[in-house]
């Protein structure tokens, strides 16, 4: 059995996401000539026919006409040691919840930087921090940072290496240690060091790896597979007369199997595994860190929602409205009101305490009560639900408010 890593693919709006992993898709044979043909008619038909590989990824209408990704997409391929899923998340910050829902579910993540004029400079103005820093607290700690476009940059080794600079600079404030990141300059729209070695006389100055040695050279999470089993739900579907309740989802930890009696939180409702796909390929089993398919019977939809939790009868997740988190604040937190995001969860819920703040390092407490948390405090504070959803010690959450992200944080204990 070959192994499998998913990778989210983060990054600022239009710094060619969806073109790079369309290309990469491309280049690999996983779509062929005839498919992007058909794309790229469609796309010169309303006049932008650059989009055709960003295409591949953004399928629906509204993603098209506004040439954005607004949901995650999915794909897959192999190489010879590997099967990859990709999770493309939108760049735009109207859909920050949508990524969180991406890199929740990844081992690694690329980070795509336009190399562009000023392009590289307002990325960091806007999503290319807030990416890296939610990808590297939702539990990501492994990055390949894609310094894209570099055609249009006319492969300037100053320019590569001006990125790498201050992208170094920034990540290891961030808390990423400098051994689990590293760059990659290439075109997404050329495809030069995205599966080969660019030929351009111009980046001679490059010997790296391309993008997908990288991949293949990094190593998937570690795989809870001892551990209840715990599937977060990302869509709900409602299928024909074979499969009419079916869901997909990132095995979180633990294992299923065929015929397996199930829960659904926080319904509570029973069903069992009639069917299971793995990359729309039949499985008898699955195991932590695989995104799958499952095929339920027994079960109403109306009782199915992003964000659920599946998990065995016997070991069952609990339904809680309160807890203690570790947090690192963005920004100013006190006692307020905000959204916890978990995955696809997001539930309104609201700071009730601050206990104390800590020290980064020792994680000793510094001060009791504080009143109000600074940006780049950790401290320990305590959340209330207004519904009660299941969470557990040792799950990462994101707090936001105001479509602005507040902190991020480690469950440590729920009642």
């Amino acid at each position: 059995m070959k192994r499998a890593m998913n990778f989210v693919v983060i990054g600022h709006v239009d710094h060619g996401k969806s073109t790079l992993m369309g290309r990469l898709l491309y280049d690999l044979k996983v779509v062929d000539e005839r498919s992007l043909s058909k794309l790229r008619k469609e796309a010169e038909t309303i006049g932008k026919s650059s989009f055709a590989f960003a295409w591949v990824m953004d399928q629906t209408s509204e993603e098209r006409e506004r040439g954005v990704t607004v949901d995650i997409a999915t794909n897959s391929f192999e190489t010879d040691s590997t099967r990859f899923t990709i999770l493309d998340a939108p760049g735009h910050r109207d859909f920050i919840p949508n990524m969180i829902a991406g890199a929740s579910q990844a081992d690694i993540a690329v980070l795509v930087i336009d190399a562009s004029t000023n392009s590289f400079e307002s990325g960091l103005k806007g999503q290319t921090k807030e990416h890296a820093l939610l990808a590297r607290s939702i539990g990501v700690q492994r990055l390949i940072i894609a310094v894209n476009k570099m055609d249009s940059a006319k492969w300037s080794q100053d320019r590569y290496q001006e990125i790498c600079q201050q992208m170094s600079a920034f990540l290891s404030s961030a808390g990423f240690q400098s051994s689990k990141f590293t760059f990659v300059p290439c075109a997404g729209l050329t495809g030069d060091n995205v599966t080969r070695q660019t030929t351009d006389e111009a980046a001679r100055w490059y010997k790296g790896n391309t993008l997908i040695e990288e991949l293949e050279a990094s190593e998937p999470t570690v795989r809870s597979m001892s551990k209840s089993l715990r599937m977060t739900v990302g869509d709900v579907f409602r299928g024909g007369i074979t499969n009419p309740v079916s869901v997909s989802g990132r095995i979180d930890s633990g294992t299923l199997q065929i015929g397996d009696s199930i829960l659904a939180m926080p319904s509570a409702e029973l069903a069992f595994i009639k069917g299971i796909e793995i990359d729309n390929e039949g499985a008898d089993w699955a195991v932590a860190g695989q995104i799958v398919t499952l095929h339920l019977a027994d079960i109403d939809p109306v009782h199915l929602r992003p964000g659920d939790i599946i998990c065995h009868t016997t070991e069952p997740v609990q339904n809680v409205a309160h807890f203690t988190a570790k947090i690192l604040a963005f920004e100013h937190v006190m006692p307020m009101s905000l959204n916890v995001h978990r995955g696809r969860l997001n539930m309104a819920g609201k700071v009730t305490r601050l206990i104390s703040t800590l020290d980064k390092s020792t994680g000793q407490v510094l001060r009791k009560k504080p009143r109000i948390l600074q940006p780049g405090s950790v401290a320990r504070v305590e959340v209330e639900m207004e519904k009660s959803i299941p969470l557990e010690a040792g799950i990462r959450i994101v707090l936001r408010s105001e479509a602005q992200t507040i902190a991020t944080g480690l469950i440590e204990s729920v009642r």
